[in-house]
């Protein structure tokens, strides 16, 4: 009879593990489907446009101590070439000796054109003041990389030099969490909350990573810069603000966007 009865336990606990999966794989398939629609619902439109366009506004207009235009900033293929330069961001500049992203970018063509002092940039608040105004000029700038192909250049030293660095803090654990950046994009089919989180050391997932951003943050109603998201991230594992525009910020990119080469550009993104 004992037998018996712990056969019977055993069929029943078996049975009802394999409810439980199952509920568990509807639930999954309903919570997929729901996410894919509330991710086409969302890209009817894309309020980073606007921010577009006020940044190509400012791009040509005069502005700062020397009352001067954007219009002949180099970002790495000629002076006032803004078609396609994202995609090949972020690159070595010879005339700052430095890999630059395009914020820091930004900030050379602010400081040496117009006369704004970068430390003002470095110091003020997201989307407040400076930086507000050069997260506009960054939407502007991504837009005009939409569809291109993500080519970048990693034959300078520097850049080799960034890669590397770059490599070693996206998988470095610290912080009370013991995070890393590979924490969250370090495998394949992970996800939080509504969001997948892309597998960065692998070239389809930096190419949907890296290639979306910057992005429109519905949640947030706000236009998230590439220095924006990487400082969210380091609170989010609990670490020290990242210094903006900083070669560490410039050294994560680096590793990304060069993993991502190959895919295509679709900034701005829209993001949950």
């Amino acid at each position: 009879m004992k037998s018996k009865a712990m056969k019977a336990a055993g069929w029943a606990a078996a049975v009802g593990w394999s409810l439980c999966a199952s509920l568990a794989l509807a639930q999954e398939v309903d919570t997929t489907k729901g996410i894919e629609e509330y991710r086409r619902m969302i890209q009817d439109g894309n309020p980073a446009d606007l921010l577009a366009m006020e940044g190509d506004e400012i791009w040509t207009t005069s502005y700062g101590p020397k009352q001067q235009s954007l219009a002949q900033c180099d970002l790495g293929l000629g002076p006032g070439v803004v078609k396609g330069a994202y995609a090949r961001l972020p690159r070595y500049f010879a005339d700052t000796a430095r890999v630059q992203d395009l914020e820091s970018r930004l900030m050379t063509c602010m400081q040496t054109l117009q006369g704004v002092d970068p430390e003002k940039i470095v110091k003020e608040d997201f989307l407040k003041g400076e930086r507000l105004r050069v997260a506009k000029l960054v939407a502007y700038v991504v837009t005009e990389s939409q569809g291109e192909t993500i080519a970048v250049d990693t034959a300078h030293p520097k850049m080799q030099e960034m890669y590397e660095l770059g490599r070693r803090m996206f998988f470095y654990r610290a912080g009370p969490m013991d995070f890393s950046c590979a924490s969250c994009h370090g495998a394949d089919n992970q996800r939080i909350r509504l969001q997948d989180l892309p597998n960065l050391t692998k070239q389809k997932g930096a190419a949907a990573g890296w290639g979306s951003w910057p992005a429109y943050r519905v949640s947030a109603s706000q236009f998230w810069t590439m220095q924006h998201r990487l400082w969210d991230c380091f609170r989010q594992q609990r670490l020290a603000e990242p210094i903006y525009g900083s070669d560490a910020t410039v050294a994560l990119s680096v590793y990304m966007a060069v993993n991502a080469n190959g895919g295509e550009m679709m900034t701005p993104g829209i993001k949950r």
